[in-house]
């Protein structure tokens, strides 16, 4: 992982300038023809439509949940003796010398349904056992986890509420560079904090989410400048409507706190794990069965195909999904399902949107040519 980039608890407080509909000063009447104009003066009253962040904030600031998360005595002892079991350092001189504690930690949430299921991200939970989810209006309630998904960083809490305030849902294939979007979420413990931005990058990868349980990760990320800092993981982005856009997940910084890029998953493929999380406990993914790489001229002379823009088939798993469909080794993958692909985030987004058992359709180039092949998705194969 780059040094610079750094997975947290994730925004942080942020200044807000408005426009607002310009009035401009009259010329003097006794303005020689000779002089140069007066400089016009531009006064500020009510901001014109996609400036007025107020709107948007308000209508999802009650959806976005404090989480504090935290390791009970007994799940802390049990991890301190697998770790003194693993470690003969440890083994000999024994968790007291390591001063082991009980692990806790802080982040957000995103109410996801009105009774009271709870988006967050996998990292924020995935080393506690005991979870105290706090409402917009300060109601405390004890939350369990549903499931969690470490190659997404996906998690679903639940806790036993009706009638709340659920966020709206928003389009991330529709989502634009340049456009306005707010972060939503609890840095540094500081409550319903909200911090403006634009996003400045689609299907992101930062090779962030590795490690033993992440085998097969999946980074599409919409990059924001909008503030974002520990605390403010698992909370919202928001679009101007106030409508969910996706899940902060993590910053890239040199310091540990917010240094001008902030990392969210979409939307469009947090409901999709969300749904299977909550229905089987797991997310239940499909996988094509090939390695892939992104498109350029010299990974075209290597394979000896002609050059096209979307993402080429390095390699083919025999039994595989596409393997099965007639996939090959160097087609060029161009989209899927009718959505250009140009990217590996692109395309593995695209995919983990799909289940297994579900067909999707590729347009693939084949020495120049082009083909469509429908792919049956299988699931993962077990070892």
């Amino acid at each position: 992982m780059n040094k610079f980039l750094s997975m947290f608890l994730a925004g942080a407080l942020g200044g807000l300038v408005t426009l607002g509909t310009a009035k401009l000063l009259e010329k003097p009447a006794d303005l020689s023809a000779n002089q140069p104009p007066l400089a016009k003066q531009v006064f500020y009253k009510t901001p014109p439509a996609g400036f007025d962040f107020t709107k948007a904030a308000e209508k999802s600031m009650p959806a976005v949940v404090h989480i504090k998360a935290s390791e009970s005595r007994e799940a802390a002892a049990s991890r301190q003796r697998r770790e003194q079991e693993n470690d003969p350092i440890r083994r000999f001189f024994g968790g007291d010398f390591f001063n082991d504690q009980q692990r806790s930690g802080s982040g957000s949430g995103v109410i996801y349904t009105s009774d009271g299921y709870i988006l967050t991200n996998n990292h924020v939970v995935e080393f506690a056992d005991e979870f105290e989810v706090t409402l917009h209006d300060n109601r405390e309630f004890k939350a369990r986890v549903v499931g969690k998904d470490a190659n997404t960083d996906m998690a679903v809490l639940k806790i036993d509420a009706e009638n709340l305030p659920a966020i709206e849902l928003g389009n991330s294939d529709d989502v634009q560079v340049g456009q306005w979007a707010l972060a939503v979420g609890n840095p540094f413990d500081l409550a319903s904090t909200v911090t403006a931005g634009i996003i400045s990058a689609k299907s992101r990868d930062i090779n962030i989410i590795k490690g033993k349980a992440a085998q097969s990760p999946i980074e599409s990320f919409l990059q924001t400048d909008a503030a974002v800092n520990p605390g403010n993981s698992g909370g919202a982005l928001v679009d101007m409507d106030g409508e969910l856009i996706g899940i902060n997940s993590a910053i890239a910084t040199p310091t540990g706190v917010f240094a001008g890029y902030a990392f969210a998953i979409p939307v469009n493929l947090v409901k999709r794990i969300a749904d299977d999380l909550i229905k089987y406990g797991e997310y239940r993914r499909g996988y094509l069965g090939v390695d892939i790489a992104p498109m350029d001229s010299k990974l075209a002379d290597r394979l000896q195909i002609p050059y096209n823009q979307g993402v080429a088939v390095v390699n083919v798993y025999a039994d595989g999904s596409a393997a099965i469909a007639g996939v090959q080794a160097k087609d060029v993958i161009t989209k899927v399902n009718g959505r250009n692909v140009t990217t590996t985030s692109e395309l593995l987004e695209l995919i983990a949107r799909s289940k297994a058992g579900e067909n999707v359709l590729l347009n693939v180039l084949r020495d120049g040519k082009p083909k469509e092949i429908s792919v049956k998705l299988k699931p993962r194969a077990q070892d």
